[in-house]
């Protein structure tokens, strides 16, 4: 947004719209979270040994991820390409003359309370 230009106003099924594919992503991020690190059922590994450290990266087995765990992250993924899809088409980015990216920011921060 250009220094001076007048707040942006957006339309509420907008706002709700970014709202929840934020809320949706904080969800699916939680979620992945206390999945097993391979979708698939993986072996664990044990890296080589760091030059002046003890430390050795490692993974236990991956038992892969549950029916009701593959079923769950493409329901997140799924609802996710959809919310995206609706705030990127939204028709109020047609509305802008000029720094749509500008304004595609102010859209991810619109929810934050402003500063006093």
């Amino acid at each position: 947004m250009p220094k001076n230009s007048p707040a942006l106003d957006f339309p509420q099924d907008l706002l709700d719209a970014q709202a929840a594919l934020d809320q949706t992503r904080a969800g699916y991020e939680e979620y992945a979270k206390t999945l097993p690190w391979s979708a698939e059922p993986m072996p664990g590994w044990e890296g080589d040994k760091q030059l002046h450290s003890s430390y050795r990266s490692h993974k236990e087995d991956s038992p892969g991820y549950t029916e009701e765990q593959a079923t769950e992250v493409r329901r997140f993924q799924d609802e996710l390409r959809r919310l995206s899809a609706e705030v990127m088409t939204h028709p109020y980015w047609s509305t802008l003359s000029e720094d749509v990216v500008a304004a595609r920011m102010a859209l991810k921060h619109a929810h934050e309370p402003a500063e006093a």
